[in-house]
């Protein structure tokens, strides 16, 4: 007898047993995917992980339904991956799977309806929908649950389907079906029966009459004559500035005939420049010192100031992978700076680069995924967001992780959470690869590493063309405030430097880590504030749909005209985003032009290349966002930063809310001043002696390193402490408090070390589920392995509780 061992797509620990024949056995190898029945009637694509002759003891294997691919599209080093994410997260090896693959590769089984055969059926004894479903069943011979959802126009088909399977009208079955469709472009060619050299007179000759016709053929000849390359359709009906019809005429008459060509759905078309790159002395230094740092450590942390000119050093470190035909991976924190540097990378390196994120559809990853595969010099660099680790990579060198400090790299829901980070450098300590980090502002964990000599380190401490840091100012909001200084949100100092940026032709950005027009509306009456049905949080104001939004769960409703608890019509505002910034800006100038970059602003797919690009061609002067801005952007016309308040960062509940508002306003600043003319700063804040605050100004990275690293120890945080957190969620608020009060006895009782909770988060609804947080602080010491599993033994005999077991527990390993 012989098996396959698989994972499937769902949220289970354990791999699963299926039994293949000699034959399946002999063809199948680890990595290609299977579907396979699991459950009543239900079909998954599985991956195949390992092959053997075992049977199970527990249950009898059933035998795969389909194998899907001839070989193998995940590789071994994936596999090994997966599964040291799955252990080291605690999280179900089928979350790994379902997280890591583009779903056009997970097929799921549909649900196919077709009528009963050889059954007699009274149509008086229908129902109005009954009878719907089944006349569809007349004209075509299956159909899908969309289908029926599309005929009833109703949301909840299913007790209609029941009730006609019990009446012996339908059966159901289940089928699996491949998404991904590869791109076929359609080209026209002259039909086969005319030779380029003769006849072509006659043929114009026919088409005297029909004028139409003989512009499409005469635009056909000059394409052809121009370039020998083939010829679509689209580009002959632009050119002959006609219509597909008059085309489709001419197919007709067989003068041209059609076929298809599959092509790649992102294709980037980009000439590499020919003259080379040359670094400063500073960045040859260090390009020197990060080589001598990879001879005998696998990671390097770069430590460069904002515009230090970092990226120039990563493109000459790819520079010598592609050389000897290695492949390299270059993640990002956001999409956004993407869009910047994938047109930069093209200069250099043309078409090899390939682009990996969520903006993409299914079928353009499908595509990248299968590049990536086969070593195609189209992916031989590959930039992406965090997801990109997930490819399947089997040459690959070096990965660079830009802004490693960035907490976007931590995947905070759903399942596997991990850290980009410290996955990349597992991923490449299996590919004997190497690691370079870069930041201005590196994270405290990746600087104690440096230090520690875990990581090589090596810091550039001037700016790229030795242009200076920006001059810093802080304005004190209270002291404005009280010699009415203030114009809305706009201290005068901040209107003064604006006004003289624009007269001069430089461009401004401002930063407002809010977005939305106000967090807060108030009943002046009775103070009521508008609360989420769902959520411990109040509506955010949004004016240009003029509806107030909850930004956790979505919720929206229109304006309020009067309060709904006193009926009084005097409502005002608290607080203030990106939408009111950008409002007073036009009031205050009303020449200059706004442009703003937010979550509101970039939904659509080339929504960040739109900003981005009239930002960089000076079509937009001021530019106001949120934490989108702080990263990485190189825009040269910027000469003036705001921060409109700095201290909404500074007082979050949060062990990192110092490092992150170091980490937040340097990079903001770091946008100002980027050429020849040194940039300015202005920072408003009620508390401008701050210690944080004061860093900044001084662009000191080491005394807040030692700062924070110092309150770190006394508190039992990392880099000392690894910290994991356990959410417990339930629609019952006893009933989560409950459970978590039982969980955190349990642990506390058998762990040796700080457990704290079960503690009510500042958020403590979200989605009518109530929340209770466990922390779990893991001394550097204690081997983490085994601390693992004694939570894990805990979470299942926490499972194991009956009135327990409908509480979802989440676990956040490395809770950043």
């Amino acid at each position: 007898m012989f098996f396959v061992e698989v994972i499937l797509p769902l949220s289970l620990a354990k791999t699963f047993t299926y039994r293949v024949t000699e034959a399946e056995f002999h063809f199948v190898k680890n990595g290609m995917r299977v579907v396979v029945p699991f459950g009543k009637s239900k079909m998954y694509t599985a991956l195949i992980i390992d092959k053997h002759q075992n049977e199970p003891t527990l249950y009898e294997a059933k035998e795969i339904d389909q194998i899907l691919d001839e070989k193998p599209i995940v590789t071994q080093f994936q596999i090994t991956h997966w599964q040291w994410i799955a252990s080291y997260y605690m999280c179900a090896i089928g979350d790994v799977y379902r997280g890591a693959m583009p779903s056009a590769l997970l097929l799921e089984s549909e649900t196919i309806i077709s009528q009963k055969q050889s059954v007699t059926i009274e149509e008086a004894e229908l129902t109005d929908d009954e009878f719907l479903v089944y006349q569809a069943l007349q004209h075509q011979s299956s159909l899908r649950i969309q289908d029926i959802i599309a005929i009833l126009n109703k949301k909840n088909v299913f007790p209609v389907i029941q009730k006609l399977i019990n009446k012996q009208v339908l059966v159901l079955h289940e089928e699996v079906q491949e998404l991904y469709k590869p791109k076929l472009v359609r080209y026209v060619r002259l039909h086969s029966k005319y030779d380029l050299n003769s006849g072509l007179g006659d043929l114009l000759e026919s088409l005297k009459s029909a004028t139409k016709q003989r512009e499409i053929v005469l635009a056909y000849f000059q394409l052809s004559a121009k370039d020998k390359q083939p010829i679509s359709v689209k580009q002959l009906v632009e050119t002959a500035n006609s219509s597909s019809a008059i085309l489709k005429a001419l197919i007709e008459k067989q003068i041209f005939e059609d076929y298809f060509i599959q092509e790649d759905r992102v294709n980037f078309i980009g000439n590499p420049q020919e003259n080379t790159l040359e670094l400063s002395v500073a960045q040859q230094e260090a390009f020197h010192q990060i080589q001598t740092s990879f001879t005998t450590q696998e990671v390097c942390l770069l430590h460069g100031l904002t515009s230090s000119g970092k990226t120039e050093i990563y493109i000459k470190l790819i520079e010598e992978q592609l050389a000897s035909g290695k492949q390299v991976l270059y993640l990002l924190p956001e999409i956004a700076l993407t869009t910047q540097l994938v047109g930069r990378l093209r200069t250099y390196f043309g078409d090899k680069v390939g682009v990996y994120h969520s903006k993409y559809s299914t079928n353009e990853r499908v595509e990248l995924w299968k590049q990536v595969l086969e070593q195609s010099p189209k992916a031989q660099i590959v930039i992406g967001a965090r997801s990109a680790l997930f490819l399947p990579f089997s040459n690959l060198s070096l990965i660079v992780v830009d802004e490693e400090h960035e907490q976007t790299f931590k995947q905070v829901d759903p399942a596997p959470r991990y850290h980009a980070r410290d996955a990349a450098i597992v991923l490449a300590n299996y590919h004997k690869a190497k690691v370079l980090l870069g930041s201005a502002t590196p994270s405290i964990e990746s600087y104690f590493n440096a230090q520690s000599n875990k990581y090589g380190l090596v810091e550039i401490t001037e700016r790229y063309g030795n242009v200076q840091l920006p001059e810093i100012e802080l304005v004190d909001l209270k002291d404005s405030y009280f010699r009415k200084k203030m114009t809305g949100h706009f201290s005068t100092t901040l209107i003064e430097a604006i006004t003289a940026a624009l007269s001069l032709g430089e461009q401004v950005i401002l930063f407002q880590n809010r977005r939305g027009y106000s967090p807060i509306i108030e009943c002046l009456t009775c103070g009521n504030v508008p609360q989420c049905q769902q959520c411990d949080v109040s509506l955010t104001y949004h004016q240009h749909k003029n509806q107030l939004r909850c930004h956790y769960c979505g919720y929206a409703m229109a304006k309020p005209t009067q309060c709904h608890s006193c009926s009084s019509i005097d409502l005002a505002t608290k607080g203030f985003g990106t939408e009111q910034i950008e409002q007073e800006l036009q009031a205050i100038f009303p020449d200059a032009k706004t442009g703003r970059m937010d979550q509101d602003t970039t939904r659509g797919k080339f929504g960040f290349e739109k900003i981005i690009d009239s930002f960089k061609n000076q079509e937009i002067q001021i530019l106001v966002g949120t934490q989108m801005l702080a990263k990485g952007l190189d825009f040269n016309n910027v000469s003036l930063v705001g921060i409109m308040n700095a201290d909404t960062m500074l007082y979050h509940p949060d062990f990192r809310a110092f490092e992150r508002s170091f980490q937040m306003m340097t990079q903001v600043a770091g946008r100002a001043g980027r050429s020849e003319k040194q940039g300015k700063v202005v920072i408003q804040t009620y508390n401008p002696e701050q210690n944080t605050i004061q860093q900044v100004t001084r662009n000191d990275y080491v005394g807040m390193y030692k700062e924070q690293l110092y309150d770190r120890q006394i508190y039992k945080y990392p880099p000392y402490f690894r910290i994991i957190r356990l959410t417990l969620k339930h629609r019952d608020f006893d009933k989560v408090k409950e459970g978590s009060m039982w969980l955190y006895q349990v642990m506390s009782q058998n762990l040796t070390m700080p457990v704290l909770g079960p503690e009510e988060p500042p958020i403590s609804r979200i989605r009518n589920e109530y929340i209770r947080t466990i922390l779990i602080k893991i001394p550097q010491t204690v081997p983490i392995g085994s601390t693992k599993k004694t939570i894990q033994k805990m979470l299942m005999s926490f499972e194991a509780v009956p009135q327990y077991r409908s509480i979802k527990v989440a676990v956040n390993v490395d809770y950043y």
